[in-house]
This record gives structure tokens, C-alpha cells and sequence, in this order.
């Protein structure tokens, strides 16, 4: 069973109805016993840091997400859940992330000529042999909605990188814990991939 964690985020249905699609079982929960027996968790999400990791608080649930983390339990962060796994963004200055890894979440620079937010279609710069990326070659394209990017610490955990504006570090891996930046539940067949194969991880 994956469970996705509901903390009033945005696109909690559209990733449930893609593994759905793909013929997991799946539940959507604040339960903290549910989320953390689950085979695996996505801890989705759309908006501001802030107001994510306010929320995240009140139904208790950052300790539930260190629990999973440090049992082995695969762990995913979709858009907003990949930014909340770092210790702060400039965001919301002065407000402390999940910090289980580490990086920054910076700003996209202004560039003439190129829209912020980044909402549309990129391609990706696979590299390190990242797991979820399993089965796809070349420089897939996969939908992005940001106003804000990661920039990693460590950079063995980089799997996949874009360009918009800056090097966008795209997707990460370490251990358990997976994270991308784009939405691969609004990202076609290679998205549905990349879940497919996150469903798959044992």
C-alpha cells in the first residue's frame, strides 16, 4: 500500500489517480498509524513552504515523516514535498524545513525572456543512475510548476538536472529517500513511468 500524505496540499488527487492507473493500492491519509505502516509514502504538495510546514505541524506529522524516513520506508517528495525535505528556502526566510537532506531551495533568477513561475514542459539530464529513472534514456521531458529550485549540497544525490534560467537540480536519491521537483502525475508516460517505478522499489 502507498500511502500519500494529506496535509491539505493541492495535487493530493491527481497523483492518487495516477497509481491508481497503475494498478496500486493506494490511500490518502493524515493518519499517522497509516502512514506509517504503509509500504511506501509520497508527501505531495503545491504552495508556499511556509503555509506547507505550518500545516505539517498542526496534524503532526512532522515526526510520522522522520519515523517512515528512518525505518527504510521508500519516500517520495513531488514539487513542494522535494522543497520541505531541505532545512529552509527563501521563501519563507526563518522557517525550518523537514532538514532531512541538505541544500538550499533558492529563487529562480530573473531572466529576460523566460516567465516566472516555471510552469510548462522541460527536458531532463539524467545522471548518477538514479532508480526512478529506470527504463528511460535520452532527455525525457517532464511538467514543472515552481517559482523556487533546489540547489543540492551533495551532489552524488543529483539524479536529474534542468535548465531555466539556472541548473535546476531536478531530482534527488539518497538512500530511501527520492525527490522531484516536476510533477510526474501531470507528466505523461514518462511520469507515469517514474512512479511505476517508485511503486516498484522493495
Amino acid at each position: 500500500m502507498i500511502a500519500i500524505i494529506d496535509y491539505d496540499a493541492g495535487n493530493l488527487k491527481s497523483v492518487e489517480k495516477a497509481l491508481v492507473s497503475l494498478g496500486e493500492q493506494v490511500v490518502v491519509s493524515r493518519d499517522r498509524d497509516t502512514i506509517r505502516k504503509a509500504d511506501k509514502v509520497i508527501l505531495p504538495g503545491v504552495g508556499a513552504f511556509g503555509d506547507a510546514m505550518e500545516k505539517l505541524h498542526a496534524y503532526g506529522l512532522v515526526p510520522v515523516i522522520h519515523d517512515v524516513v528512518e525505518k527504510g520506508t521508500p519516500f517520495l517528495g513531488i514539487c513542494l514535498g522535494l522543497q520541505l525535505l531541505f532545512s529552509r528556502s527563501e521563501e519563507n526566510p526563518g522557517v525550518e524545513g523537514l532538514g532531512i537532506l541538505k541544500g538550499e531551495i533558492l529563487r529562480i533568477p530573473d531572466k529576460e525572456g523566460l516567465k516566472i513561475p516555471h510552469i510548462g514542459w522541460n527536458s531532463l539530464d539524467l545522471q548518477n543512475h538514479g532508480r526512478l529513472f529506470q527504463g528511460l534514456s535520452g532527455t525525457p521531458y517532464v511538467y514543472f510548476v515552481h517559482s523556487y529550485y533546489l540547489k543540492a549540497h551533495e551532489p552524488e544525490i543529483v539524479r536529474a538536472v534542468t535548465d531555466y534560467s539556472v541548473s535546476i537540480h531536478a531530482s534527488v536519491e539518497k538512500g530511501n529517500v527520492f525527490a522531484c521537483q516536476f510533477h510526474p502525475e501531470k507528466s505523461s508516460q514518462v511520469g507515469l513511468k517514474i512512479l511505476e517505478n517508485f511503486s516498484n522499489l522493495s
